[in-house]
């Protein structure tokens, strides 16, 4: 058991156990024709892509039931922590040709409500050449390659709420898919590569249930892809940096003997993470744990996203 615990990492258990797995289907050349040019593969007759449906249903026993997480504690003995999973942020970019106009959704509480709402500032943010948050075709016309690159928005979402007032991933996908029906019926071709999603995970309990376990207390927010399209364009200097963080958030892990990928964190954020749980020095704790973190603050300044969850792990 003491082996056991200098080589196990409790961090790389919690992603191992909270990372979805989706299947994937296989796309015909005619259909790759139609996608947007940035968004293809260099030299590919085919490709793969997952329904966001599908990505959804991952996470709805997670919903009901949290996620259960082995942590093996400093005593070496061995809990299992369940997290339940809160859409933290989304932004879907999707081609010119699905949707004739910017559609905003964000939940403002409290300090977040002004009269320049967060919104609009994420709109200007990400297409500096547009005054307001509709443009005119020639105005897309003339787009710039990032725009290109980037695609048209079509939800744009950050949770302002308290953990305590927030309901989970499932429930609230279903809820904004009320009014954004793509949010289901979406194929990951269909979306950008600059879109993504944030996860929060919060502890609810463990097992067995009479340890009283401080470090358990830690929180997470994970970033992922949600689009299965990139290529490694020429793009002007300006953008290199913006376009490399696009590929390297866009990378599949395929399961071995299966029709599936499993979606991994390209960034990742704590909060309570505390003590020698969560952070074996024996293992590549702490390099993965700040590589993904420096990926995903790197992320939102290239969007030009402000994260509320993000700053609040960030500051505390």
């Amino acid at each position: 058991m003491e082996y056991c615990r200098r080589k196990h990492s409790n961090l790389q258990s919690f992603l191992a156990h909270t990372t979805p797995s989706v299947p994937t289907y296989p796309l015909s050349k005619e259909y790759i024709r139609d996608l947007n040019s940035h968004w293809q593969p260099n030299g590919e007759e085919t490709m793969e892509y997952f329904m966001l449906g599908d990505l959804w249903d991952q996470y709805s026993e997670w919903s009901a039931y949290g996620a259960g997480v082995p942590i093996i504690l400093d005593n070496h003995e061995t809990v299992l922590q369940y997290y339940v999973p809160y859409l933290s942020a989304i932004q879907i970019y999707t081609s010119k040709s699905l949707v004739s106009s910017r559609i905003l959704l964000e939940e403002n509480e409290g300090e977040s409500c002004s009269d320049d709402s967060e919104s609009e500032k994420m709109s200007k943010s990400w297409d500096a050449s547009s005054e307001d948050s509709v443009t005119s075709q020639e105005a897309q016309d003339s787009s710039l390659t990032r725009k290109d690159v980037l695609g048209q928005i079509y939800l744009h979402y950050i949770e302002y709420d308290s953990p305590y007032r927030r309901i989970p991933l499932m429930d609230k996908v279903n809820e904004l898919a009320q009014r954004f029906p793509g949010l289901m019926s979406s194929k990951s071709i269909d979306v950008s590569p600059a879109s993504w999603m944030s996860v929060a995970w919060y502890p609810i309990y463990h097992i067995p249930t009479n340890r009283n376990v401080k470090d358990l207390s830690a929180c997470f927010l994970t970033y992922h892809s949600l689009s299965a399209s990139v290529q490694d364009s020429v793009v002007s200097d300006s953008e290199k940096d913006f376009y490399s963080a696009i590929v390297k958030t866009n990378k599949w892990e395929t399961k071995k003997g299966s029709n599936s990928i499993t979606l991994s964190p390209f960034g990742l954020s704590a909060y309570k993470m505390q003590g020698s749980v969560w952070r074996n020095p024996r293992t590549s704790d702490s390099e993965l744990m700040s590589g993904l973190y420096s990926a995903s603050e790197s992320w939102l300044k290239q969007l030009g996203v402000r994260h509320q969850d993000f700053e609040f792990f960030a500051t505390h």
